[in-house]
């Protein structure tokens, strides 16, 4: 078997649901296997599974089991030469993995591989490549340094490269990371002792000292509804000074010159946060858009969502052009079009006024996000 993509799962039924019809897409030409791992979910996630993807395979965790073990119980399980760590808020083109292994098998010292990842907005996501976080690059990071003076403080996000360059990095983020699984299993996996957002830094620098190189390959791009779009506040400052003490105990000597870095930083962080107050929303639709089959199908979609929002909704094929000047929400169906469609035109009709919701295939209920900096939401169809 070539590939096993595996997708923790904790509380996000539908985003979960959405992700696994996309890689089913996507490994459709591919000897692959997806392996769905829930950490005691509390929702129907489970339910969903069983009922929707029967022949998938399902671990249940009886407990949390956190991040790294999680996924180091579903490598455990894997068959695959390589494998694909999944995030299950995540949605895959098509010929995601097709591109990302014919890429990784030209490679030599291959450690892991990651892809543009954009937010439910369209905007291109800078975690999806990343330099190693020293102390002082831990400290452009948070004090947004990095914004300011891109060339000389840009090492955090690796901006030696653009967005649309493929090349070598040195971190890249858990959301997706392609590797070989003998090449996961000689390191050891996820460290089950790291605290959130320290994990794929260590198994990327877990590579890198192994001798192999990783890469951004942005030659496919992958929405994920939950990336740097998350609300940075006082928890997750917290939560990142954690991150780098254990990340630094266990690779390099924590020192003073580390700990005055982290609490200026923090410092300087929580003035600006306190001179920004929140970040402005988009706006609420004045037209609906959806994009879907002229057939009776595509029609019966349209009717209802007219009910749903109460208000017009015109329906209109991938061809059509939208002004970025007005407040509308484009809605793709499914089942009608690619998942590779709807993720270019994320990227390609982005805008201040536009957002997105993804209708996926054979479901009740919309998905999608309206801000860079809302989590993505649920909309129930009745």
């Amino acid at each position: 078997m070539q590939l096993s993509v595996i997708i923790l799962n904790y509380n996000v039924r539908y985003f979960l649901e959405l992700c696994v019809l996309s890689v089913q897409k996507a490994i459709e030409n591919i000897d692959a296997e997806i392996i769905v791992v829930d950490n005691n979910s509390q929702d129907d996630s489970c339910a969903m599974m069983k009922r929707r993807f029967p022949n998938l395979k399902l671990i249940e965790n009886k407990i949390n089991s956190g991040f790294p073990k999680g996924n180091n119980i579903g490598v455990a399980d894997a068959k695959g030469e390589y494998i694909c760590i999944l995030n299950p808020d995540t949605v895959v083109a098509e010929d995601t993995f097709t591109k990302v292994l014919a890429f990784a098998e030209k490679q030599q010292n291959l450690g892991i591989v990651g892809v543009k990842l954009i937010d439910g907005t369209g905007n291109f996501l800078p975690e999806s490549k990343r330099g190693v976080p020293t102390p002082f690059v831990a400290f452009t990071k948070i004090t947004g340094l990095y914004k300011i003076f891109p060339q000389t403080f840009g090492k955090y996000y690796a901006q030696h490269l653009s967005e649309n360059e493929t090349g070598k990095v040195d971190i890249l983020v858990g959301a997706f990371m392609l590797m070989k699984r003998d090449l996961y299993n000689e390191i050891g996996g996820f460290d089950e002792d790291c605290f959130m957002y320290s994990d794929d830094i260590d198994l990327s620098y877990m590579a890198l000292k192994k001798g192999k190189s990783n890469f951004y390959f942005h030659e496919t791009s992958v929405i994920h509804y939950k990336g740097e779009s998350t609300i940075k506040d006082g928890t997750y400052m917290k939560r990142f000074q954690e991150a780098m003490n254990f990340f630094y105990k266990k690779h390099f000597k924590v020192s003073l010159f580390f700990s005055v870095f982290m609490k200026i930083g923090i410092v300087f962080f929580s003035m600006v946060k306190m001179f920004q107050g929140k970040p402005k929303p988009k706006p609420t639709p004045n037209n609906y858009i959806l994009i879907s089959a002229h057939n009776p199908s595509g029609e019966l979609v349209r009717e209802k969502l007219e009910n749903q929002f109460k208000k017009s909704v015109i329906r209109e094929d991938f061809t059509q052009s939208f002004s970025k000047n007005i407040a509308t929400e484009i809605i793709f169906d499914q089942n009608y079009l690619s998942f590779k469609t709807t993720i270019d035109v994320f990227e390609t009709h982005r805008g201040s006024q536009i957002t997105y919701k993804i209708f996926p295939e054979s479901s009740d209920f919309l998905i999608g996000s309206n801000s860079s900096f809302d989590r993505g939401e649920v909309i129930k169809i009745s």
